[in-house]
């Protein structure tokens, strides 16, 4: 997979894990979603997994030819 690619779904999956965790928390209210714990759990395993994303598009090096 390109290198922006794994970048570009790891931002955008921090982001909707962020709002997830924050409706699931009920910072973020107006949706079926606030102040359940389920969406507070899929959203922090969205962001962790976005998180893991970035860190290796960051990480990786190009390759040699």
């Amino acid at each position: 997979m390109k290198r922006w690619i794994t970048l570009a779904a790891g931002v955008v999956l921090v982001l909707v894990g962020a709002v997830w965790v924050l409706q699931g928390v009920g910072v973020i209210t107006g949706s079926f979603m606030t102040g359940q714990k389920l969406w507070f759990l899929i959203g922090l395993a969205a962001f962790l997994v976005g998180v893991v994303l970035v860190a290796a598009s960051a990480t990786r090096r190009k390759p040699t030819s």
